[in-house]
């Protein structure tokens, strides 16, 4: 008996490691079995005919569905009035009109499938025959390619038996030459973005394989070739989502990223009926919650990255994460968002409703670990004066990073008063130029001076600066975080810790910051926000959208607020009307502790500091 309990563990311990290897690695695919399981009939991506009878089915008892496709129909209306592209650069880059004419392959097709109304068709057409006549599809910023293909791949699938075989034709060795000639190269030389661990390799990858799926049937070579690659490389981004679905680039890359991580996965599963494995990712199963849990009661984002002051709008990749995966919340939720804001193609061909059953009720604070690191608190997810916090960890070199370890954004009373700019113009002179001492550092919103972090003698955080998270806890009255951000501050000091908690009930945010200086220097403490300020000494008001907000220094004793612009002269942005809320403690030296807490009501209690090693 013992034998066989031995010999029931080893195999029952050899399963779980297979299993795990295989959510690890997708599975081998080979240039001759890769199509072996192909649909040969069109259309066969995103929407196949089976999957559009069931929705009209549904729309008949599905008031949000039904609402949805009349928002499709709007839009397609809007695109069918469009003027028609034009191949014209911005900068280095056509992505605006790869990007437009994907918006009205997918708007303009649906609405011709939902309604047979063949002037829509007719308008996707010519659309597709325009850009088949562009020079290229500017393969030098290999996202315009992608996106183009994509955009192309799609069209030429649902509109195949309605395209007289001259256009056809046309419009296939547009994809060929344009499209997949230029990824063969790339997947040849193994360009960047096949090993890239963000954005670009989830946009580049699925775009391909999406054309190449397109024209399977009749050019199979091209789709030998490119799904064997995209399926290898695929996987380098999709880890970037573990453990726990954080994007490192951000709330609004985590929309880029996450589309065409599902696009391409989507393309797989109605072209051939499996993803290969790709999609067994942990991090990627709990990833629709990222964008959920980093808008503030104010609907805005958290907006560490190359992002602006982006909100929380319906994402129709939460349908596909929450059938893939079986998270109902997710549905929900993006049920509650179409509703509120309307909804698109991708709605109507991913919506899903999950079977009844109790949502479990979200989390007021979660910990998302990974290259990044975000912290989010909350006093409630009903009220829209709800106090919101969050802090970032993670590393400054990541891809669109900026230099921001220890960032807070707070919301409070329906209003976001600790806020992050966000990108400037890509277009700038060494904008990607991030190394340390780096051009891009040079910008007011790249480095840390325009961020919600200490500053040391007024430099910016090292550039290969790490942080992590040491610290999270969560109570029904209180919550924290403590976050380690020692070697951002190398040069300076032998140990920096901020920490971020929920205090009072609920009802306070404390942030207090302890470092320990190897040298004398100037600590500054800084807060971008939109309000006004008026301060007082240790004591400043802020006035946002006809409320106040608190501010008290509770360390050291004898510190000051001061007001300073965050103003800025052309080509950067100008940042107008933002103020920064500052503390500076001239000439520090040793230990120095610098607490300061935010509060809706003036008379709230102040409460008594603790070391952060005691929190």
């Amino acid at each position: 008996m013992e034998r066989y309990l031995l010999m029931l563990g080893i195999l029952t311990f050899v399963f779980s490691q297979r299993f795990a290897f295989a959510e690890s690695r997708p599975t081998t695919v080979s240039a001759e079995t890769v199509l072996a399981t192909l649909e040969k009939s069109h259309p066969r991506l995103m929407l196949k005919g089976d999957r559009l009878a069931e929705l009209k089915k549904l729309m008949e008892t599905d008031d949000l569905l039904k609402k949805v496709a009349q928002d499709v129909i709007k839009e397609a209306d809007k695109c069918s009035a469009a003027k028609p592209l034009v191949y014209e650069k911005v900068g280095p880059r056509l992505l605006h009109v790869s990007r437009d004419c994907l918006r009205r392959v997918y708007a303009m097709g649906l609405a011709w499938r939902l309604t047979g109304k063949e002037a829509y068709a007719q308008k996707v057409k010519e659309c597709m025959l325009t850009v088949s006549e562009f020079k290229d599809w500017n393969p030098s910023h290999f996202l315009d390619t992608a996106e183009m293909s994509h955009a192309v791949g799609v069209g030429y699938d649902w509109l195949y038996g309605y395209l007289d075989d001259k256009s056809r034709q046309t419009i296939k060795a547009a994809l060929i030459e344009k499209g997949l000639k230029p990824g063969l190269e790339v997947y040849k030389k193994g360009g960047w973005w096949s090993a890239s661990a963000f954005n670009w390799n989830q946009v580049c990858n699925s775009g391909m394989m999406i054309g190449a799926l397109a024209i399977a049937d009749t050019d199979p070579e091209y789709a030998q070739t490119i799904l064997p690659a995209a399926i290898k490389s695929l996987p380098k981004a999709i880890a970037s989502y573990d453990p726990d679905g954080a994007w490192p680039e951000g709330p609004g890359y985590w929309g880029y990223a996450t589309n065409y991580t599902v696009y391409g996965l989507a393309g797989l599963e109605t072209a051939l009926g499996k993803d290969f494995g790709v999609s067994q990712s942990k991090g990627l199963s709990e990833a629709g919650f990222f964008p959920l849990y980093t808008a503030g009661p104010t609907g805005t984002l958290v907006n560490f990255a190359d992002v602006g002051m982006s909100r929380l709008r319906p994402m129709s990749v939460l349908f596909w994460l929450s059938r893939r995966y079986d998270k109902p919340a997710l549905a929900v939720a993006q049920k509650e968002l179409i509703a509120k804001y309307g909804g698109g193609p991708m709605d109507f061909i991913w919506y899903y409703t999950p079977p009844a059953g109790k949502v479990a009720p979200r989390e007021l604070d979660r910990l998302f670990r990974g290259s990044v690191e975000l912290a989010v608190m909350r006093s409630s997810w009903t009220d829209p004066d709800a106090l919101f916090v969050s802090v970032k960890a993670g590393y400054n070199q990541v891809n669109h990073g900026h230099l921001d370890l220890g960032q807070f954004e707070l919301d409070a009373l329906g209003q976001r008063w600790a806020r992050d700019l966000g990108s400037d113009d890509y277009n700038l002179p060494g904008y990607w130029t991030g190394k340390q001492g780096g051009k891009r550092w040079e910008y007011y919103r790249l480095g840390s001076l325009s961020h919600n972090v200490p500053l040391l003698d007024n430099q910016h955080q090292h550039a290969e600066g790490k942080a992590k998270m040491v610290k999270f806890d969560s109570s029904p009255s209180s919550a924290l975080a403590i976050v380690d951000f020692t070697s951002a501050y190398k040069d300076c000091a032998s140990k920096a810790s901020r920490g971020v908690a929920m205090v009072q009930g609920r009802s306070a945010v404390l942030i207090q910051d302890e470092l320990e200086l190897t040298r004398k220097c100037e600590v500054a403490w800084g807060m971008a926000t939109d309000a006004e300020i008026n301060a007082e000494k240790a004591q400043a008001t802020l006035k946002l959208g006809g409320r106040q907000l608190s501010a008290t220094i509770l360390s050291p004793a004898g510190a000051e607020f001061t007001v300073e612009s965050a103003e800025r002269q052309p080509p950067e942005k100008d940042n107008k009307g933002v103020r920064r809320l500052v503390i500076r403690l001239k000439d520090q030296a040793g230990a120095v502790r610098l607490a300061v807490l935010f509060h809706p009501v003036k008379s709230a209690e102040v409460p008594k500091l603790k070391p952060l090693a005691e929190w």
